[in-house]
C-alpha cells in the first residue's frame, strides 16, 4: 500500500529482542525521543512508511524479511528495511558518519579523518534508502528525511521521483563555511539538500550557516531575510542569530528554510514527575542525601559532550571552596556510552573515569564520595526522580545541536524549582533565556557559574524556572513540524516576517 509520508531515517521505529527463542519487537522504552516523536505523525494520514536499516549476516538471503508491517498505538504503517552487512555498516555510520562528519559538524577540525572513508559505500546505502522511499511513496506524498548519515538521500529521490515533496531535517549543528567546506564532497551533499522542498534546522545560526555554505558552492538566489523571533534572540549565548533567509534557490528549484527547534513531551514528563511511584523515589533520593547540595549532568560519553571539562571543573570547585567538601555538595554524572565499538568514544571514557576516580581519591571519605558517576542509561522514571532532586542541572556540551536533556529537567521540576546551568554553545541556550549560561572553554566561566547556582536564592530559582518552563512548553514537540511542508495545520517556524 502506498503511503502519504515516508519517513526516512536510520533507526528501526521499534527495538527488537530475542525472547524464548523468537524475535519480538517493542515499543521503544522512552515515549520521551525522537523516535516516538517521528511516529507520531502517522496519525494524520492513511497509511505511512518508515525506511531503516537493519544488520544483516547475509544481506541476499532470501529469507530476509525486507518489509514489515507493523500495528501499534501510533497506527498501522509499513517498515521498510534495508539489509546492510557489518562491513557496510561500519563504513557508513562508524566511519563515514563518525570519523569524517561528526566532527565537523560539531567544529572539532582536529578529530576529523576522512582518509579511510568508502564514499561508494556512503552513496550506494543512501541511494538504497532513496530507492526504498521511492517504492513506498504515493503520488505527491511527503517524504521526510533525517539527519546527515542520509544527506544523500535527497538528491537521488527528486530523480527518481519528482512528484513527491522533499523534507529534510538536520537535528546537529550546521557548520560555518569554512568548517564544513573541509569535507571533500561538501558540493555533492549541498546540491542534494537543494532538491528538497525545504531543509529543516533547530536555530536560526544553522540556517545561516547552511545558506552560507550553499552560497560559498553555487550561484544560488537567495529569498527576502526575515527577523528571528525575539525568543529566539539571547545576549548570553554565542549562537544568536538576528535573521535567517526565508528561501534559498539553486537550477530552477526554491528550498525553503525552516527553524524549528525539537522540544519534548511536557505532558508526559509532567505526568511521570507526579506519579506516586516518582515521588517515593525522589523520598528516598532526597533521604539518602540528607543536607548535600545535589549537582546532576546527564549526557552520551562523546567529546563534544564536555564530560571531561565538566569533572575538572567540580574538581577545582572543591579545592577551592573547602566548606563545599564533606558531604555538602555530591556530582552525579551520568554518561552513557555512545559507541563502544569506536576508540574516540572508549578514550574518552576511559578519561571520565580516570578524572572521577581522582576526584573522589583525593576529597572522598568513608562515607562521601562526591562524584557518583553512572555509565549507563537510567530508566526515565528513575531519571525524573533525580531531576527533581537535584538543586542544579549541569549541562555544559562544547557543541551541541539542541540537547533535549536540558528541557526533561525543566519539564519534570512541577515544584518550580533547580537552576539549569547551560553551556552558551548548546543550541537549547538561545531559547531559554533563564538559564546561567557558561563558556564550558573556560575555567572562570565554568566555576563562577556553578557556585552562583549553588548560591542562588529561593525566590531568584522559583522566578527563573517559572519562565524557563514557559519557554519549553511553548515549544515542546507538538508544536515540531516537517518544515514548510503540512501534514494538518499550520507550520510553527521561529522566523517572524
Amino acid at each position: 500500500m502506498s503511503s502519504d509520508l515516508v519517513i526516512v531515517y536510520h533507526r528501526q521505529p521499534y527495538e527488537e529482542a530475542i525472547e524464548n527463542g523468537k524475535l519480538v519487537r517493542r515499543v521503544n522504552k522512552s515515549p520521551n525521543g525522537i523516535v516516538p516523536t517521528l511516529k507520531s505523525f502517522f496519525g494524520r494520514v492513511d497509511h505511512a512508511s518508515w525506511i531503516a536499516w537493519k544488520l544483516a549476516d547475509d544481506p541476499s538471503a532470501p529469507e530476509f524479511e525486507q518489509k514489515v508491517e507493523i500495528s501499534d498505538e501510533y497506527g498501522q504503517y509499513t517498515v521498510s528495511r534495508l539489509a546492510l552487512s557489518e562491513d557496510q555498516v561500519r563504513e557508513f555510520y562508524h566511519i563515514t558518519s563518525k570519523e569524517a562528519f561528526w566532527p565537523i559538524l560539531h567544529a572539532f577540525k582536529e578529530r576529523y579523518n576522512y582518509d579511510p572513508v568508502d564514499w561508494e559505500n556512503f552513496r550506494d546505502v543512501n541511494k538504497r534508502f532513496a530507492e526504498s522511499a521511492a517504492e513506498e511513496a504515493a503520488e505527491g506524498a511527503l517524504v521526510w528525511v533525517h539527519d546527515y548519515n542520509l544527506w544523500l538521500v535527497p538528491g537521488y529521490l527528486r530523480k527518481m521521483r519528482p512528484d513527491v515533496r522533499i523534507a529534510f531535517f538536520h537535528h546537529t549543528p550546521f557548520p560555518s563555511a569554512d568548517m564544513f567546506n573541509a569535507l571533500p564532497w561538501r558540493r555533492e551533499i549541498i546540491e542534494s539538500l537543494l532538491a528538497c522542498d525545504d531543509v529543516g534546522f533547530h536555530i536560526p545560526r544553522y540556517a545561516a550557516n547552511f545558506v552560507s555554505v550553499a552560497s560559498s558552492l553555487f550561484d544560488v538566489e537567495l529569498g527576502d531575510t526575515v527577523a528571528v523571533d525575539p525568543a529566539f534572540v539571547s545576549e548570553a549565548t554565542a549562537l544568536t542569530e538576528r535573521s535567517i533567509r526565508e528561501t534559498i534557490a539553486h537550477n530552477g528549484r526554491k528550498t525553503a528554510i525552516n527553524v524549528c527547534p525539537v522540544g519534548v513531551n511536557t505532558d508526559y514528563l509532567d505526568k511521570v514527575a507526579r506519579a506516586p511511584e516518582t515521588n517515593a523515589r525522589l523520598a528516598a533520593i532526597r533521604q539518602e542525601l540528607g543536607k548535600s547540595q545535589l549537582v546532576i549532568s546527564v549526557g552520551r560519553t562523546d567529546y563534544t559532550k564536555g564530560g571531561v571539562q565538566q569533572l575538572e571543573a567540580f574538581e577545582r570547585i572543591l579545592e577551592a571552596n573547602s566548606e563545599l567538601r564533606d558531604q555538602k555538595l555530591r556530582l552525579m554524572h551520568i554518561s552513557v556510552s555512545a559507541n563502544r565499538n569506536m576508540t574516540a568514544y572508549a578514550e574518552i571514557q576511559a578519561e571520565i573515569e580516570q578524572v572521577a576516580g581522582r576526584i573522589n581519591g583525593r576529597f572522598g571519605t568513608f562515607d562521601w564520595q562526591p562524584v557518583t558517576l553512572v555509565s549507563r542509561a537510567l530508566p526515565l522514571e528513575e531519571l525524573v526522580a533525580y531531576y527533581q532532586a537535584a538543586d542544579v542541572a549541569w549541562i555544559t556540551p562544547l557543541a551541541d545541536g539542541m540537547n533535549l536533556v536540558c528541557k526533561e529537567y525543566i519539564a519534570s521540576r512541577h515544584d518550580e524549582d533547580g537552576v539549569l546551568v547551560l553551556s552558551e554553545f548548546a543550541g537549547a541556550a538561545v531559547q531559554l533565556h533563564d538559564a546561567l549560561v557558561t563558556n564550558p572553554f573556560s575555567h572562570r566561566s565554568m566555576d563562577r557559574t556553578i557556585l552562583e547556582a549553588l548560591r542562588m536564592d529561593s525566590l531568584e530559582r522559583r522566578r527563573r524556572m517559572r519562565r524557563l518552563r514557559a519557554a519549553v512548553k511553548s515549544d515542546d514537540i507538538r508544536t515540531w513540524q516537517p518544515g514548510t511542508l503540512e501534514l494538518s495545520g499550520p507550520t510553527k517556524n521561529t522566523a517572524a516576517a
